[in-house]
């Protein structure tokens, strides 16, 4: 059986254990590359294009099934500006287009200078409130586990990807040229890129799909990985 070249982008404080179990689950279906940003130059967040060029210079196969998480997904469209010939279906995980305001650009810079100002730990305490539902939060494996890959990332490559999210482009008005099959799916307690935002994606993108996943937050990869995995193996199926 000939599997699908994919590439699975992580977001913001996101290692490669973000997709561990879509990697362990689609290996049969599918020739996974997950790239890790501890091996990029920090110079990648310079700019959304040079970012997007160093995730596509990680995939070795000329077409590819393309899907992002969160920043992932918002590099996911970055990379569909230059390189949407080689991408034969896209999904977009918890994610958002839209560019920030002057008070969310404020936001991010202040917990940039808390990360600076050697307050890392409760920057990630901060985070955990965006990733994971309230009423989740007890479940000491599942935050365990989101905070270990948070650990892993670091707070240097943090601090760029905070700085390079608060500077993102309006990608809205490209969605309409993205013309590969594309699902688009959230989880329903999304605090860090609610609903709405994929709701108005699926409208935007020809022919897309949404899926909302229930009593699901940010991590959908990580707090539903089983329902996770199923729309993801039907997407590379279709």
């Amino acid at each position: 059986m000939t599997r699908t070249p994919l590439l699975l982008v992580p977001g913001v404080l996101c290692s490669p254990r973000l997709f561990a179990a879509q990697v362990a689950a689609l290996s049969g279906q599918a020739e996974i590359v997950v790239p890790d940003w501890r091996k990029a130059p920090l110079a990648i967040w310079d700019s959304w294009e040079s970012a997007a060029r160093w995730v596509v210079d990680q995939m070795p196969a000329e077409k590819f099934a393309l899907a992002g998480l969160s920043l992932g997904g918002m590099l996911a469209v970055e990379i569909m500006q230059f390189a949407a010939d080689r991408v034969t279906k896209l999904a977009l995980l918890d994610t958002g287009m839209r560019s920030q305001s002057e008070a969310e650009c404020a936001i991010r810079r202040a917990r940039i200078r808390l990360a600076n100002e050697g307050h890392f730990e409760l920057v990630l305490g901060m985070q955990m409130t965006r990733f994971i539902p309230a009423y989740r939060l007890p479940e000491k494996s599942l935050v365990d586990e989101v905070m270990t890959m948070c650990g892993e990332i670091g707070v240097e490559i943090y601090k760029r990807q905070e700085e390079l999210a608060a500077i993102r482009t309006d990608r809205r008005p490209d969605l309409p040229r993205i013309k590969c099959p594309t699902i688009v799916v959230c989880g329903r307690d999304d605090a860090a890129t609610p609903l709405f935002l994929s709701e108005e994606m699926a409208k935007a993108i020809p022919a897309a799909a949404l899926v909302v996943i229930d009593q699901c937050g940010h991590l959908v990869t990580m707090e539903k990985p089983e329902e996770t995995n199923l729309i993801l193996k039907t997407w590379l199926d279709r």
